[in-house]
């Protein structure tokens, strides 16, 4: 009798585990304990590995490389005297313009909103196309180009820093601006004086 007993209580844990078991299958990750498991050590590796990732990133500089802001307009003799050059317009935002007595870099940036003028020379002015302010053009006193004289701009183009540079070539610098309300066009650098 205890053997049989023995083999009931055999029988009834067999049945017992087989149903863990059938049970367990219809999980994907096991039992709720391994399933717990899991779910812990996966949040471990994924905290430890931002940690990593943002340690060795944090070895490289965050620095965005932009382009110079100065450049090479070439030689003052590819310049016609009394012109406007608009081979720079597009690219760096700067119009040379050439007088009889120098060069200018003037900014092609209007002052009211920020469009891009239109250089006009059968009328001797820029226009911007956006809300019709005017500037005069190529002017006898290098003083009064670029100055509005129509339309919203409330003052006239700013202009950039322009030297000759040891190779001979125009070197302009848009670090540098000057401001002909304030003044500054009688400053070194905003108008680069050449006979040739």
């Amino acid at each position: 009798m205890a053997e049989n007993t023995q083999e009931v209580v055999k029988a009834e844990n067999t049945a017992a585990t087989q149903k863990v078991v059938e049970e367990d299958k219809h999980l994907y990750f096991g039992n709720r304990r391994s399933f717990l498991s899991k779910i812990a050590w996966g949040s471990f590796f994924a905290y430890f590995g931002l940690f990593v990732f943002g340690s060795v990133r944090g070895l490289f500089n965050r620095v965005i490389y932009e382009p110079s802001k100065s450049f090479k307009a070439g030689f003052p003799s590819e310049y016609t005297p009394g012109t406007v050059d608009e081979r720079f317009k597009s690219t760096q935002k700067v119009w040379i313009i050439r007088t009889k007595d120098g060069f200018i870099a003037q900014s092609t940036v209007c002052t009211h909103l920020g469009c891009t003028p239109r250089w006009l020379p059968a009328e001797n002015k820029f226009k911007c196309p956006c809300h019709g302010s005017g500037f005069y053009g190529i002017m006898a006193d290098p003083k009064e180009t670029a100055v509005n004289f129509e339309g919203p701009a409330p003052r006239p183009l700013e202009r950039f820093k322009i030297t000759l540079d040891s190779d001979g070539q125009i070197l302009i610098n848009k670090a540098v601006a000057f401001l002909g309300e304030k003044g500054q066009w009688d400053q070194p650098g905003a108008f680069l004086p050449y006979k040739g």
